[in-house]
């Protein structure tokens, strides 16, 4: 877990380099493994000031970027299993360039019952932004700000159900 954590904190740095964001602050592991029972996502993301803020900012995206159109419930977009990028890199060798002849998409990754009753991956675009080429260098940012900020929010939620399942066997 530690080694998701790592990696999503280094994108997050680049993230916040490539867009100039000053005077960021860096969780420790101990800020970001809240501690405290059971509450719903709201409850808790109130109390941990750093979780608060993402989710915050999520918002904003959401309704910045029309993510809205393609799922209008805000607290179901966290319902996804992943969420990627296409056409924008997100790997540490090719961090916030875009692939020309690409086109720029948000995707969700969900999974699904076949006919057959076995578990599919199905994707699901959240947002379609046009050619690589004609992207404005802002709105990539954002793009890439809100898929990060997601996937954040996310492992705040993956570490409170670990938590709760470790304190279960206790």
């Amino acid at each position: 877990m530690s080694s998701s954590l790592d990696k999503l904190k280094a994108l997050n740095n680049r993230l916040e380099e490539k867009i100039g964001i000053e005077n960021r602050v860096i969780p420790s592991v101990d800020e970001v493994v809240y501690m405290g029972e059971s509450q719903p996502l709201q409850e808790k993301s109130e109390e941990n000031p750093l979780r608060r803020a993402n989710t915050e900012r999520v918002a904003y995206l959401y309704e910045k970027l029309k993510i809205f159109e393609k799922s209008p419930d805000f607290d179901r977009i966290f319902i996804y299993k992943a969420m990627n990028l296409s056409g924008i890199g997100l790997k540490e060798e090719d961090f916030g360039q875009v692939r020309e002849g690409k086109y720029i998409q948000i995707i969700a990754i969900t999974y699904e019952p076949d006919k057959n009753g076995k578990k599919k991956a199905k994707n699901i675009s959240l947002g379609y932004f046009g050619k690589a080429e004609s992207l404005d260098e802002r709105l990539k940012n954002e793009i890439i700000e809100f898929v990060l900020r997601w996937r954040y929010e996310k492992a705040f939620q993956n570490v409170e159900h670990y938590k709760d399942l470790i304190a279960r066997v206790e």
